[in-house]
């Protein structure tokens, strides 16, 4: 089974299970003539919402790429899990207004037995779902699914209190309905806020995991011909979509064939792997003790010389274009790199001819 029929599996039976302890509470509501508990019912029947979102997200994020949309629809679930912790914060927001009032205007709850049996099984339907939705989502990458289980695991919590709160009613007759209330309210709106952040932080083009950056570059590193591997981007279109570019230094002395048969190696490595489409560009490296490889090793220490420099790569020197170049990566939250970069050619000047034009091309690490 594929991941998407995985998440829609796991939302349909979190339907099915709402759907299940609505029924429960309605026939207990109705024999024992509680309206709180038929309106509890209800309630779950508005739980449904979150499993049909995720169903509907998973569905819209399968349609394929089009014109306006080349790399697919994918992004789709991240609105879905928006759209998820968007009701559970309201949820949130509702139950701390709920239980300030309790607390400035208290009221001594009644308890039946009735309404303590659908208490306890809600607990207990709750807890399962929740974790099994969330489990699901975290295993399949899926945030409208880890929303949805916590949303279902926020109502088991709300509802724990509430028993606890009727535990000490009925032992101590004190009514902790509001305090506990406003506890649970607060965390709710925490996490609702936590939730939202992730997709949003997809969409807004965040920084992959460094378990796969880290992956990239080893597997990459395993190619004989690689001598280094740079300039890794890593674009988000969605949880199985991904497209990516990297750089890796090769000899000087490879043929352009061999260059484009190590260049579709790693492309299909890339895509077998991680599902990720890859562009891989080359960088040259001087081999053996010619003046342009003693050239490239002496720019390459002077610019490590410099604590500001983490990387330098994409050594560049051509006689005939009169240029030298190299690109510099600086320590990340350096804001202004200018002086550096011109204090790096003024150094660089001295080793080329007076003609030359020196270029230190200031790069950045958007993976690491």
């Amino acid at each position: 089974m594929d991941r998407s029929s995985q998440i829609i599996r796991a939302s349909v039976v979190g339907i099915v299970a709402n759907l299940m302890l609505a029924a429960f509470k309605a026939l207990v509501g109705f024999l024992s003539s509680s309206v709180a508990i038929i309106l509890d019912a209800v309630n779950n029947l508005t739980d449904v919402l979150s499993s049909v979102i995720t169903i509907v997200g998973t569905k819209l994020s399968l349609k394929p790429a089009d014109l306006d949309h080349p790399y697919g629809h994918g992004r789709i679930e991240y609105f879905s899990a928006i759209i998820i912790a968007v009701i559970v914060f309201s949820a949130g927001a509702t139950s701390l207004y709920e239980s300030i009032g309790k607390i400035i205007h208290p009221t001594e709850p009644t308890y039946s037995l009735a309404s303590l049996i659908v208490i306890g099984v809600a607990i207990v339907v709750k807890l399962v779902l929740g974790r099994y939705v969330k489990k699901k989502g975290e295993k399949l990458s899926s945030d409208a699914l880890v929303a949805s289980g916590s949303d279902a695991l926020f109502d088991a919590v709300i509802t724990a209190a509430t028993l606890l709160s009727a535990g000490i009613m009925l032992i101590w007759h004190v009514s902790l309905d509001g305090i506990l209330g406003a506890l649970i309210s607060v965390i709710i709106l925490k996490a609702g806020v936590e939730m939202i952040s992730k997709p949003v932080s997809e969409l807004l083009g965040a920084r992959v995991s460094p378990e796969l950056t880290r992956a990239i570059r080893q597997e990459v590193m395993e190619f004989p011909q690689v001598h280094g591997v740079f300039d890794l981007i890593l674009h988000n279109y969605g949880p199985s979509v991904m497209i990516g570019s990297l750089h890796v230094n090769v000899d000087d002395t490879m043929r352009a064939d061999e260059i484009h048969a190590l260049s579709r190696q790693i492309q299909e490595l890339m895509y077998s792997r991680h599902g990720i489409v890859m562009t891989v560009g080359v960088y040259a490296v001087a081999t053996g003790n010619s003046p342009r490889a003693t050239l490239q090793r002496e720019v390459t220490k002077l610019v490590l010389a410099h604590p500001e420099v983490v990387q330098t790569h994409g050594f560049f020197y051509s006689e005939k274009d009169h240029v030298l170049s190299v690109d510099v990566v600086p320590k990340f939250g350096i804001k202004d790199f200018t002086p550096i970069s011109k204090s790096i050619s003024d150094e660089l000047r001295p080793l080329v001819p007076p003609d030359f034009q020196v270029s230190v091309v200031v790069d950045y690490n958007y993976s690491e």
